[in-house]
């Protein structure tokens, strides 16, 4: 089965083939209000594939990708695979499939998108990033294609995530705090932090946590380092 297109041969959605457990994130997410419109700058449209898969080891789990530390923007970040819209692109789905295919080797072919949520400013690289909600219908495996660009690929259990010891509110040394997780060697943190916190709360996942513990970026990436290495 492959990635159902329109007649211009844009990948369309298809929320019909959500599994059971992603029907209450598939209908929460249709409840999002829009956002404000960003300043007209000059900006670029962009995409992120939110990819959920499933095991019978660990049941949801969601596909993140470590960027290379030499990147322009967001180096060294936990990310969604994603990227900027290019001109063959027909639209969001496109360019989130496309960019995770040349990220992490991933197959669109396997993948079903689910539905759009609403689209989001990141301030620092001037994108309008709208996230792609879409299911790992057939998984293959993944990793990094260009070392450059990649540094990781890893399928993080939900259940990682949800887990109260795992999440924390991380300092910025620009004084920001947001949500984030350490998860898998790993800091997620900043826009992919605060979507992954949404989309714990809206697909039913949370659980309760200190809401209280700030640690500060460095302190926490140190940590995920000293993890993964034990």
């Amino acid at each position: 089965m492959s990635v159902e297109c329109t007649e211009d041969g844009s990948p369309t959605l298809v929320p019909e083939a959500a599994p059971g457990w992603l029907v209450p994130l598939l209908r929460a997410s249709a409840t999002l209000p829009e956002q404000p419109e960003p300043p007209d700058d000059g900006h670029r449209p962009a995409a992120v594939l939110v990819l959920f898969g499933h095991t019978d080891e660990h049941g949801p789990d969601l596909l993140l990708q470590e960027r290379a530390a030499g990147l322009r923007n967001h180096a060294g970040q936990v990310s969604f695979p994603g990227g900027g819209m290019e001109p063959g692109d027909g639209d969001a789905v496109a360019t989130a499939l496309r960019e995770a295919a040349e990220e992490t080797g991933l197959d669109p072919a396997g993948v079903d998108p689910l539905a759009l949520l609403p689209e989001l400013y990141i301030t620092p690289s001037g994108f309008h990033v709208t996230p792609v909600l879409a299911h790992w219908r057939d998984p293959v495996a993944v990793a990094p294609v260009d070392p450059a660009e990649t540094a990781a690929v890893v399928r993080v259990p939900v259940a990682d995530l949800a887990e109260p010891s795992n999440r924390f509110l991380v300092r910025h040394p620009s004084g920001w705090v947001g949500p984030a997780f350490e998860v898998a060697g790993l800091v997620v943190w900043g826009f992919t932090g605060g979507l992954v916190d949404a989309l714990l709360r809206m697909g039913g996942w949370e659980r309760d946590w200190p809401e209280g513990r700030i640690r500060d970026l460095d302190e926490a990436w140190a940590s995920a380092r000293r993890g993964s290495r034990s």
